[in-house]
């Protein structure tokens, strides 16, 4: 074998796999194809989380690294409810005519998730396959579910958002490597771990809920607009009152939802999203099945979390726009609105504030009518190197230094950006920076734990620490 960098080796030990299973696909039956293809994947697959899972193991300690580490298994719900764990889950549900699939996980997961569904449970057609939503950890095994027969049903706003999503995948792609180094490079655009083309056979959209029984359960797809997106639906077995929810409560149940996600994608609503909670609390729902992590269970308990959810968006919505009409800053509602005591609940997903600043520019759009310059493509970074030279570095400096030992790290921040327009490689200016990035560390660790701002934080410091590297 050629001589290539160890960190390259597996995924040319992909590649491998996969041309391999190409050509011996060309010499086997229709149905033996098929299920050499679903080993191969189910081996580059492999291949594919155990390097991810390795590297993330040095990316230092994240939610999502903890999400790859979670082992492919299945787990068996209830009498006719089966469960492959992973990144994300897949669900199947049995019926004496046939299977119904929620959720088809993640596409390096997914036909090892299958096979081992395929061996817990009955051999029957795949009939229906419900998808939540258009994320990639969600939809990425329908292609391996998919048979001659089944009807895949989504969103009327599902085409919508995975075309967007596509178009802009190499600038969600950057982003989401930014939190996460240890994934590639770069997306794979062709084949079977490519993202989306898939085009699903029923769409369902508000105020419609597409009915079906399969081999005597009755099934009911329900519009649940406004938490991953527009394109969210839930299924629900009205006779026994599951709720299959995907992510419309987010990976951690009861939090407070995810409005605005710093990863890149659009602005979730939040009053379509009061409206979907309303929706399903009238069903009383006794049990979620969501599609990360375990089951909730308990009328009462889901009853309660579900309306402090409600309650939660409803009181920082109505706060934002009262402090809109009031005449108040998107800064200083950011600064003032917290949740009351009785409302509160964890935000290791989504933030209070970034819900303040999604709802005000949802309302009022980027023009905070407060700047000229707003209007024109002229940022302040434009002038900040002449603002440097006119201060001076050296001082600006110091009075971000005085800033940190304030415990106004903030502050110190804006100082530096100026500072370090005018001379990038200050090594006093990069120290400064990391103590104030770090003293904002500790505070997002002792306060929120929210994810995303400790993957922001923790990037910016490395970036810190590379840009200091060299002067060391």
């Amino acid at each position: 074998m050629p001589h290539f960098p160890r960190r390259m080796r597996p995924f040319f030990l992909v590649l491998l796999i996969l041309v391999i299973g190409v050509g011996l696909t060309l010499a086997v039956s229709d149905s033996a194809r098929r299920s050499l293809r679903l080993r191969v994947a189910e081996l580059a697959g492999d291949v594919a989380t155990r390097v991810v899972t390795r590297t993330a193991g040095h990316a230092g300690s994240t939610d999502a690294a903890d999400f790859i580490q979670i082992p492919v298994e299945v787990r068996r719900l209830d009498d006719s409810i089966y469960q492959a764990t992973g990144v994300a889950n897949t669900q199947v549900i049995i019926t004496r005519e046939g299977n119904v699939v929620f959720d088809t996980g993640l596409a390096t997961q997914a036909a090892k998730q299958m096979r081992l569904l395929r061996e817990a449970i009955p051999d029957r057609p795949i009939t229906y396959i419900i998808l939540s939503h258009s994320h990639q950890d969600h939809i990425g095994g329908t292609q391996f579910w998919r048979e001659a027969g089944t009807r895949v049903v989504a969103s009327r706003h599902f085409p919508e958002e995975e075309r967007y999503q596509k178009e802009l995948q190499d600038y969600f792609w950057f982003r989401n490597r930014t939190f996460f180094p240890f994934i590639p490079k770069s997306p794979q655009k062709s084949g079977r771990f490519a993202y989306g083309n898939v085009v699903p056979d029923v769409l369902v959209g508000e105020p419609q809920v597409f009915r079906f029984e399969e081999g005597g359960v009755r099934f009911e797809v329900i519009p649940t607009p406004g938490a991953e997106g527009d394109d969210n639906i839930c299924l629900w077995l009205p006779e026994r009152k599951i709720l299959f929810s995907g992510d419309f409560f987010g990976p951690n149940f009861p939090q407070f939802p995810n409005i605005f996600t710093m990863r890149g994608g659009k602005v979730r609503k939040p009053i379509e999203y009061i409206h979907s909670l309303d929706r399903i609390l009238a069903l009383g729902p006794e049990t979620i099945i969501p599609s990360h992590l375990d089951p909730i269970r308990g009328a009462d308990r889901i009853r309660t979390d579900m309306t402090r959810i409600r309650d939660a968006v409803r009181y920082v919505h109505d706060a934002t726009v009262a402090g809109m009409n009031a005449g108040k800053t998107m800064e200083q509602l950011m600064a003032e609105i917290h949740l009351p005591p009785e409302l509160a609940l964890t935000q290791i997903h989504g933030k209070v504030s970034w819900a303040v600043k999604s709802i005000w520019e949802y309302y009022a759009t980027w023009f905070h009518f407060d700047s000229t310059t707003e209007l024109y493509a002229v940022p302040p970074s434009a002038v900040q190197p002449e603002i440097a030279e006119l201060a001076g570095v050296e001082a600006l400096i110091e009075h971000a230094r005085k800033h940190v030992e304030a415990s106004e790290p903030l502050r110190a921040l804006q100082l530096l950006q100026v500072a370090l327009a005018g001379d990038p490689a200050n090594r006093a200016g990069l120290e400064v920076r990391r103590e104030a990035l770090e003293e904002l560390l500790h505070r997002a660790q002792a306060e929120t734990r929210n994810s995303y701002e400790l993957y922001w934080l923790r990037y910016r410091i490395r970036a810190t620490n590379a840009a200091l590297a060299p002067a060391l």
